[in-house]
């Protein structure tokens, strides 16, 4: 049960904070004038891999399941992980300035 209710709250993490962010995000570039139709996908990956991290090394401790596998992410990663995440944020305004 422990194991279904952990299940259920990750959906509502990605589902409420994941889609709030994507949606603060899609208008921030609309803001500066970026076609987010060809590069929304960017922000939306961006986003979830910084969700993945803070699960990861904060929330799973908070929650229900108790099991095997509670680890945190090894800095090393969790560092390349923000990195890509950060460069994938950037990436949106640079691609639409050199393309357009």
């Amino acid at each position: 049960m422990r194991v279904l209710l952990e299940l259920i709250r990750i959906i509502v993490i990605c589902a409420i904070v994941g889609g709030t962010l994507v949606y603060l995000l899609k208008n921030a570039y609309l803001e500066i004038g970026i076609n987010t139709g060809k590069y929304s996908w960017m922000g939306f990956f961006s986003i979830f891999i910084l969700i993945f991290v803070l699960y990861r090394n904060k929330l799973q401790f908070s929650g229900w399941y108790n099991g095997k596998g509670r680890n945190r992410l090894p800095k090393k990663v969790s560092q390349k992980l923000i990195l890509s995440s950060i460069i994938l944020l950037l990436l949106p305004p640079i691609l639409n300035l050199l393309f357009n």
